[in-house]
């Protein structure tokens, strides 16, 4: 029933017409819990409360289906408004976009462009920028624009799926340039010709690769709420003498707020990653796809006076 409900969510996530209505009917039935607010001035309000927290941020705004270049011009707009916001309120955030919102499937002019425009005032607010994965289709071409824009700017990093059976390919292939990379076990319906179909292959998968790129050396965020992968992480860098600062922990805003806590005081870098935006309708079914349990909050949300 489980895999039904996330099948369902899933397919509901691509909906574009119920994307339009959420859009018109803002932030209700409990989207609210998973998303920071519709306006950046809302989302500082709470990456200060968890920056108060000892807690970081990576901030995005959110937005899916563009596909003309004033739409994904806009969105990249947004992204340096909030760069500058990050800077100007020195907060402790970093960005993650998709690159579909910035014109990935217009044309290679219009993604590079805004890319280009958004790192650039990211490096002069300091601020670190993290292309989000999306689906298996747009893998290839994400990580080979993301190597373009690595050797041009240091503040750049990506996103690798366990779920995918390519994965230790492709950390094994970007090694030398360094990269900076959240590893996350994959939200998207895949076909089990490129994805891992069973739960127990790809928490295999995750922590081969959580290995393979700490003891490469390089930066490694591990994006997960499960326990047994954060449990597998703690004992593995302390068993390889790996430092706290070469690592970090992230979650999802509104998810384990209790975990979240536990890890920063207990020394681990922990970040939340903090959607804000409009286009919320997307990322929030995605967010109940992973979990059907979250169900029973929204239900309770919505007939909550």
């Amino acid at each position: 029933m489980e895999q039904v409900m996330r099948d369902f969510f899933l397919f509901l996530s691509k909906n574009k017409s119920m994307t339009r209505v959420a859009k018109q009917y803002g932030l209700r039935f409990g989207a609210g819990r998973f998303v920071a607010g519709e306006t950046i001035e809302k989302a500082v309000k709470v990456i200060k409360d968890l920056n108060d927290r000892n807690l970081k941020v990576t901030i995005d705004y959110l937005g899916e289906f563009v596909d003309n270049e004033e739409e994904a011009n806009y969105m990249a707009d947004n992204s340096i408004e909030a760069i500058r916001a990050i800077g100007r309120e020195k907060l402790d955030s970093q960005l993650s976009l998709k690159m579909t919102s910035m014109g990935l499937d217009i044309s290679d002019d219009v993604v590079m462009k805004n890319m280009r425009r958004i790192l650039k005032a990211a490096k002069e607010n300091n601020v670190f920028v993290t292309i989000d994965m999306e689906d298996f289709a747009r893998c290839q071409k994400t990580l080979d624009i993301f190597k373009t824009l690595k050797s041009e700017y240091d503040n750049v990093g990506t996103v690798l799926q366990a779920y995918l059976y390519r994965v230790a390919d492709d950390i094994e292939d970007l090694k030398d340039y360094k990269p900076n990379l959240r590893l996350v076990k994959g939200a998207y319906k895949e076909p089990a010709n490129v994805a891992f179909p069973l739960k127990k292959d790809v928490d295999d998968n995750f922590k081969k690769i959580i290995k393979m790129h700490l003891l490469n050396g390089n930066y490694t965020a591990i994006a997960t709420h499960d326990d047994a992968i954060i449990d597998y992480t703690i004992d593995f860098v302390k068993e390889n003498n790996i430092p706290n600062n070469l690592f970090e922990f992230q979650m999802l805003y509104g998810i384990r707020v209790e975990r979240q806590e536990e890890l920063s005081k207990a020394g681990y870098t922990m970040r939340v990653y903090v959607p804000y935006g409009t286009d919320w309708y997307g990322y929030f079914m995605r967010r109940l796809a992973e979990r059907p349990a979250n169900v029973a909050f929204i239900a309770k949300s919505m007939f909550r006076k």
